[in-house]
């Protein structure tokens, strides 16, 4: 039995299998008596992990964690810290992620994506007015029950912004829904870099592409300059095109701040 599985079971967890594994991190999915339902449980080895990651990184992970609360974040239930080096982020259990589900059934109907991106939205207002930015926004990390209510997750690279303007010059997140100040290496605001990766989601919704090629990142700045284009097989409407194309403005000061997303029209972008 491995030590993982070994010290879930004496804090009471009956490990089901493992559903997820990153470099120095898996996700298991677990019963438990105590809670009277299935889990999943994230398991950092700090002792595999870089020592940025641990003393960066992972205490404000935990730290957002353990003050967060909202129907679309994903709700934790416990924090455990070994003596052998293993964290245990102990949470809900989802069915899927956006990424999956956008492969499985192709491109989302309107009604279907306002339903989800609103929900997304009130997340990430959420994080805002209490200033945490996530800067790791994802398909992957918009997790959904079997009914599909969304479930924002994984803050590994979220961080406490004191303030609007508050600027962050780590490299962070993943390149295909990262800003082109980002990519560039310059000093970004990081509420304008969720913002974006918004956009990216949205556009992923609605076409089942990425906006902007990144096979290559060091020109990917110069193709998100260019604009959205969308593949002739899709139609979008022009609400939801016109957001897009604000979230994925390439100057971050003319990007809306996210209370302007949710009271803007667009966002009830049907026809």
């Amino acid at each position: 039995m491995s030590l993982e599985n070994s010290v879930l079971m004496t804090l009471g967890y009956k490990v089901e299998g493992t559903i997820g594994e990153g470099a120095y991190s898996k996700v298991k999915a677990v019963t438990s008596n105590k809670y009277r339902d299935r889990l999943a449980v994230k398991v950092l080895n700090k002792n595999r992990a870089p020592l940025r990651f641990v003393s960066k990184f992972l205490p404000r992970e935990l730290a957002i964690l353990r003050n967060i609360h909202h129907p679309h974040v994903v709700e934790v239930f416990e924090l455990v810290e070994a003596s052998c080096g293993l964290q245990f982020i102990v949470m809900e259990l989802c069915h899927t992620d956006l990424l999956r589900l956008v492969k499985e059934t192709g491109p989302f109907s309107t009604s279907k994506a306002q339903r989800i991106f609103a929900e997304i939205v009130s997340a990430l207002q959420y994080l805002h007015d209490n200033n945490i930015v996530h800067r790791d926004l994802k398909c992957e990390n918009v997790l959904l029950t079997e009914d599909h209510s969304t479930k924002l997750t994984d803050f590994g690279f979220g961080k406490h912004s004191v303030s609007p303007g508050d600027i962050c010059a780590t490299y962070c997140g993943s390149a295909a829904y990262a800003p082109p100040e980002v990519l560039l290496g310059t000093p970004y605001d990081p509420r304008k870099y969720d913002i974006w990766s918004l956009g990216v989601i949205l556009y992923i919704m609605v076409t089942c592409k990425m906006p902007f090629d990144d096979s290559n990142i060091s020109k990917l700045p110069e193709i998100q300059q260019l604009g959205v284009k969308y593949p002739s097989t899709v139609s979008v409407n022009e609400k939801c095109h016109s957001l897009i194309k604000d979230l994925l403005h390439f100057s971050p000061s003319a990007r809306p701040d996210i209370h302007s997303v949710s009271k803007s029209s667009c966002l009830s972008f049907n026809i």
